[in-house]
């Protein structure tokens, strides 16, 4: 009986405890990173905040709390952070975290997908995808509503001065002065994924069309070609000197703010690298994308340090097609081949084919998935992945990926096939 109690707490402290190095891997691809009192917090589609001994590289905690992908992360007075994300919560967290935040900001009605602490760490902004931005007094949670995107808002920073700037799928750059009326600094044309300030109050923008953008405070406007991918995550030195740019097409470079001249190229896995953030000496770029790692960067050189924690390779049964199991190295991000996997942001995918949307016990399925209407086979799959989910399912929480070419889409369903039997 002691020993069950025993099972029993262990069991129930799991997701508090100090991991160990090989156990703390997220289970989806790493959408947010943000430094606080000396400790670097990550956040992910697997719907968990794990915070890092940047040091030993070790876990010190696994806070799973969100209902849905946690995409937004901001450093608290204090060495706490803000949490944010698919449900529309922010949740506040301490130093010492618990099991559930210390309180919770309620106003979003979409997604959460930026967070901002002011200056003087009175407030905190949060931009999100119904349309709106708030501005939060962390004293007392009362929220001033921006309302004037059209669309998604994706990005949110403070100036040194306090003043709010967001930017969005409408393609605009937006000033939102207390007391005054909001105006629009600069319109691109093409909506914007990634919003940093730099403490002169320069505004770094990151568009959908792969480039970078810094604009000074009168409104001018400096821009490169980071990629030939959507840009959507930024990272600012303290000083302002550089800015590292995050694109979907698995590049990172590290910028001279200056003169906007190239510094770095980081090689990773050549997977979506979606956040970043540099440690508060500026000497370390931490970067964190579809392959679950958090990975450090020397800032300096561009070299790497190595990653935190475990490895996250996904497994592949032996002899499987290697053509396949190319393809598969995406899908590898969020689901398992097997149901015993630990937990990751989507299903297992064992017995995929003949099994109803939204089959497996215990999984939190988004509503669309949850009714069940559709059987995978290889027709549906090859539907879901030609048409891409956001067409055949919309609503669904799997991240929009198409599989454009024929060949691939065919290795990949017949890795699939033998795969998950």
């Amino acid at each position: 009986m002691v020993r069950g109690m025993r099972r029993l707490v262990l069991l129930l402290l799991l997701a508090l405890a100090p991991a160990r190095a090989q156990e703390a891997v997220h289970g989806g691809p790493v959408r947010a990173l943000a430094v606080s009192g000396g400790v670097l917090a990550s956040a992910g589609f697997d719907q968990s905040v794990i915070l890092w001994d940047p040091e030993s590289g070790r876990a010190r905690a696994v806070m799973r709390w969100h209902a849905g992908a946690v995409n937004a992360l901001a450093p608290l007075p204090g060495g706490g952070f803000a949490s944010a994300g698919e449900d529309g919560r922010i949740a506040l967290w301490p130093a010492r975290p618990g099991a559930a935040p210390d309180r919770v900001l309620e106003g979003h009605t979409e997604p959460v997908v930026a967070l901002a602490l002011s200056p003087d760490g009175r407030h905190l902004a949060s931009a999100a995808w119904d349309g709106t931005a708030r501005v939060w007094t962390l004293a007392d949670g009362a929220a001033r509503v921006l309302d004037g995107h059209r669309g998604n808002v994706n990005g949110v920073a403070f100036r040194p001065d306090g003043t709010v700037a967001t930017a969005g799928f409408d393609g605009t750059l937006r000033l939102w002065p207390e007391g005054a009326p909001p105006a629009t600094l600069a319109e691109f044309g093409l909506p914007v994924n990634a919003l940093a300030a730099l403490p002169d109050g320069t505004l770094a923008t990151g568009g959908v069309d792969g480039a970078l953008r810094l604009v000074a405070p009168d409104g001018s406007v400096r821009e490169t070609e980071a990629g030939t991918r959507p840009v959507v995550a930024l990272a600012v030195t303290p000083d302002g000197s550089r800015v590292a740019a995050a694109s979907l097409g698995g590049s990172v470079t590290i910028w001279d703010a200056a003169s906007l001249r190239l510094l770095h190229t980081l090689e990773g896995p050549g997977l979506p690298v979606w956040s970043a953030t540099f440690a508060a000496d500026g000497r370390t770029l931490w970067t964190g994308g579809a392959d679950r790692r958090v990975r450090r960067w020397d800032a300096a050189t561009g070299r790497p340090i190595g990653p935190l924690g475990g490895e996250a390779t996904a497994e592949i049964p032996a002899g499987a097609d290697a053509h396949g199991a190319r393809v598969w190295r995406a899908c590898a991000a969020c689901h398992t081949l097997t149901p015993e996997a630990a937990n990751m942001a989507g299903p297992h995918l064992h017995g995929l084919f003949g099994r109803r949307m939204g089959g497996v016990p215990g999984y939190a399925y988004s509503d669309r998935l949850a009714r069940g209407d559709i059987t995978w086979t290889r027709e549906t799959v090859a539907d879901l992945f030609t048409r891409g989910p956001d067409t055949v399912t919309p609503g669904t929480k799997m991240p929009v990926q198409r599989v454009d070419n024929p060949d691939d889409l065919r290795a990949l369903l017949d890795f699939l096939e033998a795969a998950t039997r």
